[in-house]
């Protein structure tokens, strides 16, 4: 197994807990307060290391929050490097009322500089080493170029990077694409590429024939769309996949990313195909989807939903620009 490593540059403090009711005007007493390390990379290294795996995770920390971060998640993963900034680490609030509804509750992170930005690059590449597949996962912090996840593919080489972004650095990937410093693999969620396809994204044939125009417009060498239950779509040059969960029963769809992130890279690592890697990633989405509030996969759950995550090829029409073009065009 070759070495991962996640870079989180907007971790969270995820406190979650429960109310009766979220309504306007008296306070709201909440009750099952539980407080976790989050943010993108950092749930990609725990989900990691619930199925059995290692990962060293960059986190880029701030102040008393940061530091109340760092305490927890040193825990749970014992190869960690700092990346020290001034400012405050963010806080996320999820609220669970009584009828299942769920509120989240996100601050912004700190404001990063142009130095922070390239000191953070340097950081990554050093803690990345030679080999092994690098997971860029969050939301980028206030003051981070669009640009930073093509900078950071072209200081890493081909086939390293793993993206799963948004807002801005998202837009940047797939409406400017540099081929030359394109990611090994960049995956969306299903309201992110109906977004960006500027139309509703009807069926498994359209998701992945969006995935597979975005191949060929060097936006990533291999584009995953994700859609729900409906599982996700996986397209590279050769081929067009799709795998579908079984049919669970949903706490909380918190993690579910995260978790089919770390499972994706973890396969991948261990040298596994990416139809492989797929399937691998769905049974750990759909074992996300089971547990309550932000808790993510559990490996029990991953080997029970694995063998009904069944991939198959997708048959599509030869010409790629056939599939809906990102903003509708």
């Amino acid at each position: 197994m070759t070495p991962i490593l996640t870079v989180t540059l907007n971790p969270a403090l995820d406190i979650s807990a429960s109310c009766p009711v979220v309504e306007h005007g008296p306070k709201l007493r909440l009750s099952e307060v539980q407080t976790e390390p989050g943010g993108g990379g950092v749930n990609v290294s725990r989900a990691i290391a619930f199925l059995g795996g290692t990962s060293r995770a960059l986190v880029a920390w701030a102040g008393a929050t940061g530091a109340r971060h760092r305490a927890l998640l040193a825990a749970a993963l014992p190869d960690l490097v700092a990346l020290p900034l001034e400012g405050e680490t963010r806080e996320s609030l999820t609220v669970n009322d009584a009828d299942g509804h769920q509120f989240r509750f996100v601050l912004p992170g700190p404001d990063w500089t142009p130095d922070q930005e390239d000191r953070a690059l340097d950081t990554i590449v050093g803690a990345a080493g030679s080999a092994g597949p690098v997971v860029l996962s969050g939301s980028q912090p206030p003051g981070v170029g669009a640009d930073f996840p093509a900078r950071l593919a072209g200081r890493l080489g081909r086939g390293r990077l793993i993206v799963d972004t948004s807002g801005a650095a998202l837009d940047r990937l797939v409406r400017a694409p540099a081929p030359a410093h394109a990611p090994w693999v960049l995956r969306m969620d299903q309201a992110e590429s109906e977004a960006l396809a500027g139309e509703p994204l009807a069926d498994v044939a359209a998701s992945a024939s969006l995935a597979r125009r975005l191949v060929f417009e060097g936006v990533a060498e291999v584009v995953i769309l994700a859609r729900g239950a409906d599982g996700s779509v996986l397209a590279h040059r050769d081929a067009a996949l799709h795998c579908r969960p079984p049919e669970v029963a949903v706490q909380s769809k918190v993690g579910a990313g995260d978790s089919f992130t770390g499972a994706l890279a973890l396969a991948l690592a261990r040298g596994e195909g990416v139809d492989t890697a797929l399937a691998q990633g769905t049974a750990a989405a759909a074992a996300a989807v089971m547990t309550p509030g932000s808790a993510l996969c559990e490996a029990d759950t991953v080997a029970r939903l694995l063998p009904d995550c069944v991939v198959r090829r997708l048959d599509l029409p030869p010409d790629p620009a056939s599939g809906p073009a990102p903003g509708g065009a």
